[in-house]
């Protein structure tokens, strides 16, 4: 009895496992069609003519900050410098103990100005006082607010923006020179379906960076962060690139995204109770099409890239995965209504489902598989010899697909300019298997536990080292 128990467990978690990696396999071809289609059609874009036109809408680019003194003027220089036709950057302080509103005040000449704050959304935080540049032809606004958390600064800066488009950026992220017009495209390809686009975020540890631009792209040195690169590009770049050729895209991610503020505001905002807010306003968004039985495009662009930091600790990485997977677990709980129901259209009856048993219960399968496989090895239900057979086949498969992935990638956009750095992604994607996916599973089984027990949100500290800045000669690192 238990040795037929041991054997369908296994098969079972094989036949799971066989599902996950032939769904990527199918995001990825999906995804190497749309970016062939799309460097078809690039090079007869002519791109200024195309901005210049009257469907161009201004943005407003939303800088959420909080103790980011030691870079926030160059990030702040390096957002006024993104070509686009109108814009204006809002930074929000979201009551900085440091030196960062005193560092902006002092570069940018910042004069208090007595401004009126929009009470359209409730759920934000407390405004001090709102500041501008002495120099008007700088379109800078500078808000001081008590501390409350990214979410409340980003609906402080809703309330706040003058533009129909809004643009929601990291402050310690680094956008490439075109990305806000790139992101801005399908706003003019469909001006009256398209009411969001996300950008690709993109690995910066190991980048040289230039003034506020990111010049020398390279793979990771550390081996925790180059894994990281691979698992970006599969899971986050290509696989979003294929739900959203459906209209089913979850995620916008809160590093770089593009709405209309209309529509945020009209849904509420983002919700300071869930630790996943960027997704979560995603799923608010397509619910409330769908409920008003709009015509609407949620859109993934491939190429305007913005990019950040990751992890390079395990300590900072499990902080991390689980409070990603803590907060897939509470958009599910929050909206199960839309699970499986058809009026949802491709949301409802597939990303959401998908999301669900793919992505978030992934981690305790994994784990049941590994106490099945030891516990038929132990019983001799299976033998040595088919259980290294079988890991080596589901991991083999699962490095097939990360090769894949590359191989798409350098086919379209070729960031990674040196054999050097492709040699490193290959061994990354292999070294992903050992170890590393194992200890994201179980911290990722720890935020759903976390979700459910419903106990205190703590976002934790999270490090950084900073990008590779080069020295000035006769001087120090800046």
């Amino acid at each position: 009895m238990i040795l037929n128990a041991v054997e369908v467990a296994g098969l079972a978690a094989a036949c799971y496992f066989l599902l996950i990696n032939c769904s990527y396999l199918v995001f990825l071809s999906i995804a190497a069609v749309e970016f062939t289609r799309e460097g078809r059609r690039t090079p007869f874009l002519a791109v200024d003519e195309l901005y210049a036109g009257p469907l161009t809408n201004a943005v407003s680019v939303l800088m959420p900050a909080y103790n980011e003194e030691a870079g926030i003027v160059e990030a702040v220089r390096a957002m006024l410098a993104l070509r686009y036709p109108v814009f204006e950057v809002v930074v929000i302080d979201d009551g900085s103990t440091d030196e960062t509103f005193a560092q902006l005040e002092a570069e940018f000449q910042l004069v208090s100005l007595p401004a009126v704050v929009s009470d359209e959304l409730p759920r934000r935080g407390v405004v001090r006082s709102v500041h501008v540049p002495a120099v008007r032809a700088i379109p800078l606004v500078v808000v001081r607010q008590e501390n409350g958390g990214k979410t409340r600064a980003l609906n402080t800066g809703l309330c706040l923006a003058r533009h129909p488009l809004v643009c929601m950026v990291d402050a310690d992220s680094i956008l490439d020179p075109d990305a806000l017009m790139s992101v801005a495209r399908p706003f003019l390809d469909d001006p009256f379906r398209v009411v969001a686009a996300g950008g690709a975020v993109r690995v910066a540890n190991g980048c040289r960076v230039v003034a506020g631009r990111l010049v020398d792209v390279r793979m990771p040195r550390r081996l925790l962060p180059a894994i990281q690169a691979v698992e970006y590009l599969r899971v986050f770049l290509l696989g979003r690139t294929a739900w959203s050729r459906f209209n089913g895209l979850l995620v916008i991610s809160g590093a770089f995204g593009l709405f209309r503020r209309d529509v945020v505001v009209a849904v509420g905002g983002l919700d300071p109770d869930c630790m996943s807010e960027d997704a979560e306003l995603v799923v608010r968004i397509h619910r409330k099409m769908r409920d008003e039985g709009q015509d609407y495009r949620i859109v993934f662009v491939a190429e305007p890239v913005s990019w950040t930091e990751v992890p390079d600790t395990a300590l900072v990485l499990g902080r991390q995965r689980k409070r990603w997977n803590r907060g897939l677990a509470e958009i599910l709980l929050k909206h199960r209504r839309m699970i499986g129901n058809p009026k949802y259209g491709v949301v409802g009856l597939f990303t959401l489902p998908y999301h669900m048993l793919f992505e978030l219960i992934t981690p305790l399968v994994e784990f049941v598989a590994a106490l099945v496989l030891v516990l038929g090895l132990t019983t001799g239900a299976i033998t040595l010899s088919f259980a290294v057979s079988l890991s080596a086949a589901a991991y083999g498969f699962a490095f097939l697909i990360s090769v894949f992935a590359l191989t798409v990638e350098e086919y379209s956009f070729r960031r990674y300019h040196r054999w050097a750095d492709l040699g490193l992604a290959l061994l990354a994607a292999l070294a992903e298997n050992v170890g590393y996916r194992q200890r994201t599973a179980r911290w990722r089984m720890w935020g759903v536990w976390a979700a459910l027990r419903r106990s205190e949100r703590l976002w934790g500290v999270m490090p950084r080292r900073g990008f590779d800045v080069p020295t000035p000669r006769g001087g120090r690192r800046p």
